[in-house]
């Protein structure tokens, strides 16, 4: 009797934790309370900018832990987007987003098209200093970008591009197309060559494979290399506060700075103006989804 009840235990036991097919209970339910705190470890602190932009007199340290929080206001959300009346201070938020997305999305065109190019030449051609040069570019990525700060600035001192929109964009696209070189290349190789070398039989040339094969096949991966350089520059502060001096040029990360004053802090219009601005990146990256899990998947396996 007791070796039957034994018996019966220890099949219970084994259908909970261990299963011949599939997870057993216990593993689902240890990997859905790792994403739950995981999830809560993400979610808290975009939910806490949220309650201090609505909260009014610009309090940032409360007893209360409620979401929407008590008095809850907008004013903070019309301040950043219509200036303050009352201060004769008028917003300048839209102009520090035209700034950030002319900058970036005119970086991201430039390195993807420059990648695109520079990585079918890593993939497809076997050339004196190949091996040397992928190293080179993954060794620069190891560099801190405080590190680049000095002499970067001095280039483009001698340059005279300081306090220019064109300073930036260099500066931007030389960091982002060595990352976008590596990623695209990964990809071109997952595409059979074989391809090529029919387009090549038929009396297409080699740049008609590239445009006409190799860019439409490679869509995903574009879109992958197109949205990292572009979210690299969207929330970069250093190299900006670098080159950037004049606040009719400041990127968004500069503009909302100076709602820090020396003094007091503008901590309600600050979380505001980080609130709005994560909407385009939000819409950005859902809109790209499908592009951004295909690309990671098939550039990662070489076929």
């Amino acid at each position: 009797m007791t070796s039957t009840r034994f018996s019966s235990l220890r099949r219970a036991l084994r259908w909970f934790f261990v299963r011949s097919r599939g997870d057993s209970p216990f593993k689902t339910l240890l990997i859905h309370l790792a994403l739950i705190g995981a999830s809560i470890i993400a979610v808290y602190p975009v939910l806490r900018v949220v309650t201090i932009s609505l909260r009014p007199n610009d309090a940032l340290l409360t007893t209360d832990l409620r979401i929407i929080p008590q008095n809850a206001t907008l004013d903070n959300y019309r301040t950043v987007l219509f200036g303050d009346p009352t201060k004769n201070r008028q917003s300048d938020f839209f102009l520090w987003l035209w700034n950030s997305f002319s900058v970036v999305a005119v970086t991201s065109i430039i390195s993807v098209i420059l990648a695109a190019v520079s990585a079918y030449a890593f993939s497809r051609f076997r050339f004196p200093g190949r091996s040397a040069g992928l190293v080179f570019l993954l060794t620069t990525q190891m560099i801190p970008a405080g590190m680049l700060l000095l002499p970067l600035f001095i280039m483009l001192a001698q340059l005279r591009m300081i306090n220019t929109s064109l300073g930036l964009i260099i500066a931007y696209s030389v960091s982002s197309v060595p990352l976008t070189i590596w990623t695209l290349k990964g990809y071109y190789d997952t595409i059979p060559i074989d391809l090529e070398e029919a387009a090549l039989i038929d009396g297409a040339t080699r740049f008609t494979v590239f445009t006409k094969i190799i860019l439409p096949l490679s869509s995903p991966a574009l879109a992958i290399a197109f949205l990292f350089s572009f979210m690299g520059g969207w929330s970069e502060y250093l190299v900006a506060r670098v080159v950037l001096q004049k606040n009719d040029l400041y990127t968004w990360p500069l503009g909302i700075f100076t709602y820090a004053q020396q003094f007091t802090v503008a901590w309600g219009q600050f979380a505001a103006a980080s609130v709005m601005i994560a909407v385009p990146v939000m819409v950005l990256f859902l809109y790209s989804s499908k592009w951004l899990i295909s690309g990671l998947t098939l550039g990662s396996v070489k076929g």
